[in-house]
């Protein structure tokens, strides 16, 4: 089992959603939507079940309006889907997460407002309660959290590229405008 973060989830549904950054060059990550679809196909073949946290589908939603319900139904649907509750055993993880944070000297131990601290240790916590190993994300809070929690991280920009990247829109334009300006033989 793996989980995906908001990010990954709305890149996996739009491609033009707001892209991470690679955190190298500091640039939104080329082909993070194609990124994110290989992904996806390629757990889909290997049968690995792609857990959503219910605190990052809820990001997902807001971003979502009137398609909100459509978007829940497909994923309760897919079998490579599954919407993952938070429940007492995620609090009892969240307690741990604040308390060590609080022993640190720091009820935060994270950037952020605390609602966004909040919601990044819900989704670590699901996580972990849910048997994941492994992560998407690029949010540098759920990054520390899992981490901590011995869950690995991966990153968009570690993601790997399709063999072959679409071409960019401006390129398939002119290529079609060379076609039509080609002498007919």
């Amino acid at each position: 089992m793996v989980v995906f973060d908001a990010t990954m989830m709305m890149l996996a549904l739009w491609p033009d959603a707001p892209t991470p950054k690679d955190p190298v060059t500091q640039q939104p990550i080329d082909f993070a939507s194609e990124r994110v679809q290989l992904v996806v196909a390629s757990l889909e073949k290997n049968k690995t079940k792609i857990i959503i946290p219910a605190p990052a589908l809820s990001e997902v939603l807001v971003r979502a309006g009137k398609a909100g319900p459509k978007i829940v139904s497909a994923i309760q649907r897919s079998s490579a889907f599954r919407i993952e509750d938070f429940g007492a055993a995620a609090a009892v993880e969240v307690a741990i997460m604040t308390r060590y944070a609080l022993d640190s000297g720091s009820k935060r131990d994270g950037d952020g407002t605390w609602a966004k601290i909040k919601y990044d240790r819900q989704i670590a916590a699901i996580a972990k309660v849910s048997g994941a190993k492994v992560i998407y994300s690029d949010d540098k809070n759920v990054r520390s959290f899992c981490e901590r929690a011995d869950i690995s991280v991966i990153g968009l920009a570690s993601c790997p590229l399709p063999e072959k990247p679409p071409m960019p829109p401006l390129l398939r334009l002119l290529e079609a405008k060379s076609d039509e300006n080609t002498p007919a033989e």
